[in-house]
């Protein structure tokens, strides 16, 4: 691998878009991503990150920043017990005690569980499990502003974790109970009871003497 290029040991992974591209607020570029918390106890692999960092930083001396080297490149990598240099608003506490860093690409990263098989289901990979990514820390230039960013090349995820996503209750979501009938429990008011009246055919007028009055005939 290039000294620009690691593997980091197990950290946790957050924000996870490594199945289908998300297009950021104020970028038509839709890129995979995700965000790596790195436990500050993990010394050897912040190391190999610096390492990183300082190849990336030469490279950029000679190949986008016209042979001199910014005196305070903006570096990537940002400490989770600080605040966000976004907006100066605290980490998140899944943060805390680690070191941050987002890492993506406009190609599909590899995605592979712990024996390097690769993982299809997208389920199986959110925020909040713990893996190994392979990144590349690389120097920019974008409209004068200089410094490292981190190319994501591969994920590996190693276990599950807690998921990292609020998500409410459903009688938070829905409220308390109601007291709604139950199917079957429904009893309709009983229709009122029709009684067909017998049908009386009139009596046929009774003629005097047997006599048709209309035609004279005997009847």
């Amino acid at each position: 691998m290039n000294a620009n290029t690691i593997t980091t040991g197990e950290v946790r992974l957050s924000y996870v878009n490594v199945f289908e591209p998300q297009t950021r607020p104020g970028s038509t570029d839709a890129k995979y991503s995700v965000t790596v918390l790195m436990p500050k106890s993990d010394t050897a692999g912040k190391a190999a990150i610096d390492a990183a960092i300082k190849a990336a930083i030469e490279q950029g001396v000679t190949k986008c920043w016209n042979g001199i080297r910014p005196p305070q490149p903006a570096i990537c990598v940002h400490d989770g017990d600080g605040v966000r240099p976004s907006d100066g608003q605290p980490y998140g506490a899944e943060c805390k005690g680690c070191w941050v860093f987002t890492a993506s690409s406009k190609n599909a990263p590899g995605v592979v569980d712990i024996n390097v098989q690769p993982l299809i289901d997208a389920r199986a990979v959110y925020s909040g499990i713990w893996g190994r990514v392979n990144v590349t820390f690389f120097p920019y230039n974008n409209n004068g502003k200089k410094g490292v960013g981190c190319s994501l090349n591969h994920v590996q995820k190693l276990r599950d974790g807690e998921p990292l996503v609020e998500r409410v209750s459903t009688e938070d979501a829905f409220g308390a109970p109601a007291t709604y009938p139950q199917p079957g429990a429904y009893i309709p008011s009983a229709a009122p009871a029709y009684v067909q009246p017998a049908y009386m055919p009139a009596a046929a007028p009774a003629y005097a003497g047997g006599v048709n009055p209309f035609t004279g005939q005997p009847m």
